[in-house]
């Protein structure tokens, strides 16, 4: 599958989710599709992993890898998390409570 196809798919999704934003029937019927099908694909991605030899007899391997990003990843947000909220978020917070304050 092309990026082309993707990006059209994409485009077509937020067009008919734009068609049915007021439909609150349709939009609950796809919020349990949606659901759905992410059980459907994690569950196909799980066949796909069972199947690949390679992945099986690494698992140890990709699972020591997996849990050193995860905490990487943590670390970091945790770390970060405070500066970027003060260098890109403190105004605008700071902004919506004075105007709350002002009515």
């Amino acid at each position: 599958m092309s990026s082309y196809t993707v990006i059209i798919l994409f485009i077509a999704g937020i067009t008919a989710g734009r068609l049915f934003r007021n439909n609150e029937k349709a939009g609950k019927k796809i919020d349990t599709l949606v659901t759905w099908s992410v059980w459907l694909l994690l569950f196909l991605l799980g066949i796909s992993v069972g199947i690949n030899e390679k992945i099986i007899r690494e698992f140890s391997v990709i699972g020591l890898k997996a849990v050193i990003l995860t905490v990487g990843a943590l670390a970091g947000s945790l770390f970060l998390a405070k500066p970027v909220y003060n260098r890109f978020f403190r105004n605008i917070s700071e902004s919506v409570n004075k105007e709350e304050n002002n009515k």
